[in-house]
């Protein structure tokens, strides 16, 4: 064991304060990295204020973590000391079910340990995430940086990445294709991003006029603002896939009017129940499919990092001191971050 420092709250009703707390020694498997960034996630606002009831305090958050290799285990094969690597939203799984070994651990039966506040499957401990100056985890559960990104704006690709990636790669987005994101927060501009890649035409839905030019900067297509009856009117029958990233509850029954017979309508944001109720006559009517997707596999998540180095695809970011925490969630609240705040973790050791 060895002390680290972080930041963590202790209940859901205390902001995020300074901490010491004990990190393992590396296990065999295992590979210690001193963190360097890590992205905050909207999911950490609602882990820390225990929004889904299910917060194990004290809670650190952080799971899109890149760092550096300053350990290995003995049994360790695919990472050694320097190496920039990462950890996104899992630490752990059964590894030997169906769906680990189809390498979707986050699908895991029995559950996947996720990178924090979860308990560890080998000691029972509390899992601590990236708000720290250091991690150690298995090597199954880390990933390569590649050596063309940037370091501090390839962390939000660990969750906010994956978590589009995914399943716009799964449902087979394709050139020619017509995918709508729903939504531009950390995950729909990563959404536009990663289907303009595909070669897919894209268009934003947005409650907001205003963020029209800005949809189209970050590659968009057209824009659609989902107020105006008459616009969505018009794209009735248009779509072959939408990206929901709304992570409130919304109507999806005028969104399911914009896809096509066969069409796609996939939920990565929304975790509660969906209110008002979907209109089942518009899945049954045009064989429609209403689908959900959660981040992705480790092996997906090394996939994806690589994609956005050949496409030269980044997170827009804006840097974080971690003394600033407790603002930023504020302001993630607001809407007031393009589109991922970064901790830079020197301001940690400072």
């Amino acid at each position: 064991m060895y002390t680290a420092i972080g930041y963590a709250t202790q209940s859901a009703t205390t902001p995020l304060a300074p901490v010491k707390f004990e990190r393992r020694s590396p296990r065999p498997d295992d590979v210690a990295i001193d963190i360097l960034y890590c992205g905050v996630c909207h999911s950490d606002i609602h882990q820390a204020r225990n929004e889904w009831g299910i917060a194990v305090y004290p809670l650190m958050p952080g799971h899109e973590i890149v760092g550096k290799v300053t350990a290995v285990g003995a049994n360790v094969t695919q990472h050694k000391v320097g190496d920039l690597v990462g950890v996104g939203c899992m630490v752990d799984s059964c590894r030997s079910c169906e769906a680990c070994q189809a390498n979707l651990e986050q699908y895991c039966l029995e559950g996947p340990t996720m990178t924090y506040a979860t308990p560890n499957r080998v000691d029972g401990s509390n899992t601590m995430g990236g708000y720290s100056d250091s991690i150690v985890v298995s090597e199954h559960f880390v990933v390569r940086i590649p050596e063309k990104l940037d370091l501090a704006s390839a962390a939000p690709i660990l969750c906010a990445g994956i978590t589009t990636y995914s399943p716009l790669k799964h449902y087979g987005v394709k050139a020619g294709d017509k995918v709508g994101i729903l939504g531009m927060g950390g995950l729909g501009h990563m959404g536009i991003k990663f289907a303009k890649a595909m070669g897919a035409e894209v268009t934003l839905f947005t409650r907001s006029a205003s963020k029209a030019e800005e949809a189209r900067r970050q590659g968009a297509d057209h824009v659609i603002v989902s107020t105006d009856a008459e616009q969505m009117k018009a794209a009735a029958g248009h779509f072959d896939f939408l990206l929901d990233t709304i992570p409130v509850q919304h109507d999806l029954n005028p969104y399911l009017d914009t896809l096509r017979f066969d069409g796609v309508h996939i939920l990565v944001g929304l975790i509660e129940p969906v209110d008002p109720p979907v209109h089942a006559g518009k899945l049954v009517m045009s064989r429609r499919v209403l689908a959900g997707s959660l981040i992705g596999g480790i092996a997906e998540t090394q996939e994806v990092l690589d994609f956005c180095a050949e496409h030269n695809i980044t997170c827009d970011i804006e840097m974080l001191d971690i003394r600033q925490i407790n603002e930023a969630y504020a302001r993630m609240i607001a809407g007031d971050v393009k589109y991922r705040f970064v901790i830079d973790m020197a301001t940690l050791k400072r």
